[in-house]
């Protein structure tokens, strides 16, 4: 009883503040106090904005040519209506229910507040008995818990709520101070709409719209009155009167019943709708609807990932239509109300998605399989599709070998917690780009014989690759053991030769073919510094799919490098449109470049690695790779329209060979790559129409290197002046069994007349002489007797020949010359030449044989 007196009388002191303030309204916003009392009420804050509420976000993409919603984000369910977005029965039974004089006070009733402190004498509490808040007193604090909710700090923002929720006189007088303060700034209209957008109605659902779509599966515009008292029903109480629940029915009902009779005293609804509102139950109107939300609720096939790597904290921070700071973009961001149009096209990562889903299947149990399929715009880097073979969970501690996993193996290790995979001979475009840039051809041989390759070069030093793994220098090896010899840079591409990109490679600077990366846009999923020693060459960097796809999509675009982006435009939340990402672009290598790898590297779809992968007739590039123990494998692809990237890999770090496991879809994993990427690439190239590649105008097919004389035949000394002339390098190759006399040059490699780098190594071979014979002296007998001595000599017959010179008669049909000479060595398998007098005409007499 003592605190219902206390309560009455804290209660007649605010009504007692109030007549004041009633009677003199300027006392509540003057410097000059009446009362103590008074100047309590002036030390309080006077205004308090509506402000921006928490709602959804919802992000778009295109599906049939549309742009169609696709996710739902929000940290509060709510979705901000206008004025004639709100059905009247709501607001009238809003206004029935909580606070009928709502038009006719200045913020605070009097009459309620006094009849709330007599009715606390019975209550036992300040305020047990209810009646004293209007609702311009509940949207105060309703926006103090919405701005207590919006603190970071915990301990903060817990301290913020009990404060806003905490029921004393200080907290009364705040209330009442504040609404006066919004009744001054805003109509009545305004007021009762930010309450009915503002208030929480159980179960996640804020504000009437997120409700109406919750509990009935409609719009908030089109609720009949029984719907509405039972909605306003909810916001006293929502723990126990909310419609999620039929255990909560009869709360509700007994609620929605008074607000029903009062509606109906208020001339708002007739008997005949009372009556049968009062008798409706609620199991007849409530249609639950799931409130879904976030990335991993998103039902569009395959397009999880894209909206986690879109909506991903890193990624909002760099929006610059949300705010000029990261905090403020954080901030908009979870406030919502955004509709994000983003670049992604539903149709097509919906193909992707099932044609992954075949090839590398979520379910496999052998090792953990991750597969991915991401698809770039060249010219403007939009992301068109993104998807992979595992659904988006929540869940960080999903089975690895499970349907589920939280990360996203597309994106950096910042935007999707995967730390990226090695590029493989995907990575060797880089070393093809240095070669071009620093004036090599394509049509230029390189060594492709495994051998140690002791140093390298490295920011312009030369450096030692000898190791302990190493004694000789780094080795590599060429993954099909055969192959060895000069070959083209363009063969060497197309069938992805291993060392002779390290042949390449040892001619260039390794740093600056990391240069070259990192001129793509490349980088290392974790962030790390790219890797520049030998191997990295062939691949062993750790890079995210979506980075590899921006830089193939440069080469297509003629060198320009466009960044990535995946918001085309959004309407903020007052309704005004505004552009998405800005786009980005720069030249970052020559298109002349550009456009003469591209000629090597459509022979990986012609001829090499990759031989059956095009979907159709558009022209395309591409490359493979695969790493060393095969446990990730790459094919990526671009037409001038779209670039494609696929990969499968081992996702546990355990290195199981893609090549010893049978596909699904026949053949190996690793084997069925190339199926995987023409079923989805020629499903985009459906929708994005390639064009000719621009031809190559320079003279990067041959570039700078030179072609090796012909020394086969001459002196060792020639071949060395010859070869030094033209800017090679002698190396002594030793003999080799040869009829040719010895120290003839028998053989070269590469060969004579191939094109080479400038200073390429050419190994001469000279004859031991091994094969030779003795040339007999025919000179002066019957070209019949020298054809027999030749003969016998142990030389072909068939390889002698005459020709006929004018002599003197009596020298008719007589050897009057040889070549060789006699007395000469030469192999038996040799030319012989024999100059025959042919009398003073210098014809065949006819009778010389």
């Amino acid at each position: 009883m003592l605190g219902a007196v206390f309560g009455f009388v804290g209660f007649s002191a605010l009504a007692g503040l109030l007549v004041t303030i009633g009677v003199t309204p300027a006392l509540a916003v003057s410097s000059v106090t009446a009362s103590s009392s008074i100047g309590i009420f002036e030390s309080l804050p006077e205004y308090i904005a509506i402000g921006q509420l928490q709602q959804r976000n919802t992000l778009y993409a295109k599906a049939s040519g549309k742009e169609v919603p696709f996710a739902t984000i929000y940290s509060q369910n709510r979705v901000n209506l206008k004025w004639d977005e709100v059905s009247v029965n709501l607001k009238h039974a809003v206004v029935a229910g909580e606070d009928k004089r709502f038009y006719q006070h200045g913020g605070v009733d009097l009459t309620s507040l006094v009849r709330a402190g007599v009715g606390s004498i019975a209550g036992g509490g300040l305020g047990d008995s209810g009646g004293g808040s209007t609702l311009t007193m509940q949207l105060v604090r309703n926006i103090k818990l919405a701005q207590a909710q919006d603190i970071k700090d915990p301990k903060k923002q817990a301290a913020a709520i009990k404060d806003a929720k905490e029921v004393t006189i200080s907290r009364k007088l705040q209330e009442m101070k504040l609404a006066i303060g919004l009744e001054k700034k805003y109509t009545k209209d305004e007021i009762l709409l930010a309450y009915l957008n503002i208030a929480y109605f159980g179960d996640q659902a804020y504000g009437v719209q997120a409700a109406a779509q919750h509990y009935y599966g409609k719009s908030a515009a089109d609720l009949t009155a029984v719907e509405a008292a039972s909605l306003i029903a909810i916001v006293q109480y929502p723990e126990s009167r909310d419609l999620s629940t039929p255990k909560n029915y009869d709360a509700n009902v007994a609620r929605r019943n008074v607000i029903l009779k009062s509606m109906y005293a208020q001339g708002y609804i007739k008997k005949t709708d009372l009556d049968a509102s009062v008798a409706e139950s609620p199991a007849k109107y409530v249609h639950l609807k799931p409130a879904t939300q976030g990335c991993a609720a998103v039902t569009w096939p395959g397009a999880q990932q894209f909206c986690d790597y879109v909506t991903s904290p890193e990624m909002i921070k760099s929006y610059s239509f949300l705010g000029s700071s990261t905090d403020d973009r954080t901030k908009a961001w979870n406030t919502g109300g955004y509709k994000v149009y983003t670049t992604l096209n539903l149709d097509l990562t919906a193909a992707a998605k099932g044609q992954i889903d075949q090839y590398a299947p979520a379910s496999w149990t052998a090792f953990p399989l991750g597969g991915v399929v991401d698809s770039v715009e060249p010219g403007t880097g939009r992301v068109i599709v993104m998807t992979q073979n595992k659904n988006l969970t929540t869940n960080a501690s999903a089975s690895p070998t499970g349907p589920n996993t939280y990360l996203n193996y597309s994106v950096d290790e910042k935007y999707g917690s995967s730390s990226g995979f090695q590029a493989g001979s995907t990575y060797k475009l880089f070393t093809l780009l240095d070669w071009l840039e620093k004036g090599h051809g394509v049509n230029e041989l390189v060594n492709a014989t495994p051998r140690p390759f002791p140093t390298m070069t490295s920011g312009g030093q030369q450096i030692s690759t000898i190791d302990g793994d190493f004694p000789y220098g780094y080795k590599p090896k060429n993954d099909e053991g055969y192959i060895s010899g000069y070959m083209s840079v363009k063969t060497a591409t197309a069938e992805s030769v291993n060392v002779a990109y390290v042949s390449m490679a040892q001619q260039l600077d390794l740093q600056d073919i990391r240069d070259t990366a990192e001129k793509l846009g490349v980088h290392t999923a974790t962030g790390k510094q790219l890797l520049d020693n030998p191997s990295s060459v062939l691949g062993t960097n750790n890079v995210a799919p979506l980075t590899m796809a921006n830089a193939y999509a440069t080469v297509a675009n003629k060198g320009v490098y466009c960044s990535t982006v995946v918001v085309d435009k959004v309407t903020l939340p007052n309704g005004k449109e505004t552009a998405g990402q800005p786009k980005s672009c720069k030249q970052v290598i020559d298109p002349d470049v550009a456009a003469t790898a591209i000629t090597a590297l459509q022979g990986v779809f012609t001829y090499g690695t990759a031989a059956g992968a095009l979907p159709d007739s558009q022209p395309e590039f591409g490359k493979t790779g695969t790493t060393d123990d095969a446990d990730q494998i790459w094919l990526n692809g671009s037409t001038t329209a779209l670039t494609t990237v696929t990969w499968m890999g081992d996702t546990s770090g355990g290195r199981h060979s893609l090549r010893q496991y049978s596909s699904p879809m026949g053949g190996t994993l690793a084997t069925s790559r190339s199926n995987l990427f023409r079923a989805v690439q020629g499903t985009n190239n459906t929708l994005y129409k390639g064009t000719d590649f621009p031809a190559p105008t320079g003279n990067l097919q041959t570039g700078s290197g030179v072609n090796v004389p012909s020394t086969v035949g001459s002196t060792v000394d020639s071949a060395k002046s010859q070869l030094s002339g033209v800017g090679l390098t002698y190396v002594d190759g030793g003999t080799q069994p040869s009829a040719a006399p010895a120290g003839e040059v028998t053989a070269t490699s590469p060969s004579g007349g191939s094109l080479v780098p400038s200073g390429t190594s050419v190994t001469v071979y000279t004859s031991d002489g091994s094969g030779a014979t003795d040339v007999p002296s025919v000179t002066g007998k019957k070209v019949k007797d020298a054809a027999n001595d030749i003969e016998n000599a142990g030389f072909d017959s068939s390889k002698i020949s005459v020709k006929f010179t004018q002599s003197k008669d009596d020298n008719r049909c007589n050897v009057l010359s040889q070549s060789p000479d006699g007395g000469s060595k030469a192999a038996k398998d040799a030319s012989i030449t024999l100059t025959v007098g042919g009398g003073k005409n210098g014809k065949d007499p006819g009778n010389c044989s």
